[in-house]
């Protein structure tokens, strides 16, 4: 049996499989797995006074991954966060919005050298118009913002001027020695 014929009978084998999961589950695999291979995932760390806390988040650096950021998240793993890049300086005014967000998220607001600037809760908005969502500006400029569950900076002890570093890439600043 050649490659091809074997790939065709294993699919169609799947096939019968996948009618018996509900739709909700095979939309959320497909669209999973859509979101996630054009995601660069990386470790990031946070150095605060209570030593590094280090995560794995998604980098949102196109506009669409922005704007998309954690959008129909119904769970987002402890030790995980969204990374927001951008290509220049972003003023103070410039906000963040919880429109089809699900889950309530901290959001620090980073500088050109990794320092945290400014540090929000957000909750989600449940309207289904955009405009009706309360927006969530840093109130100083930034460089970068992180997402990550409600409530982990405050149980971390994660405050303004800490600094955020990448391990495996230089750039941003460097824990104090």
């Amino acid at each position: 049996m050649d490659h091809s014929r074997r790939t065709l009978l294993k699919s169609s084998l799947l096939l019968p499989l996948a009618a018996l999961m509900p739709m909700s589950l095979l939309s959320s695999v497909a669209w999973g797995e859509a979101a996630q291979a054009n995601v660069q995932t990386l470790e990031l760390a946070i150095h605060s006074d209570n030593g590094p806390h280090r995560l794995e988040v998604e980098v949102a650096e196109t506009a669409a991954q922005r704007q998309r950021g954690l959008m129909g998240r119904e769970h987002l793993p402890e030790e995980s966060g969204m990374l927001f890049r951008f290509e220049s300086e972003q003023p103070a005014e410039n906000a963040f919005w919880m429109y089809r967000t699900l889950i309530p998220l901290d959001i620090a607001f980073i500088d050109d050298e990794g320092r945290i600037v400014a540090i929000n809760t957000m909750q989600p908005c449940e309207s289904s118009s955009p405009r009706s969502c309360p927006s969530y500006p840093a109130g100083v400029a930034y460089y970068s913002a992180l997402e990550v569950n409600a409530g982990y900076f405050a149980e971390r002890g994660i405050s303004v001027g800490d600094c955020v570093s990448i391990p495996d890439i230089a750039g941003f600043c460097q824990p104090p020695a």
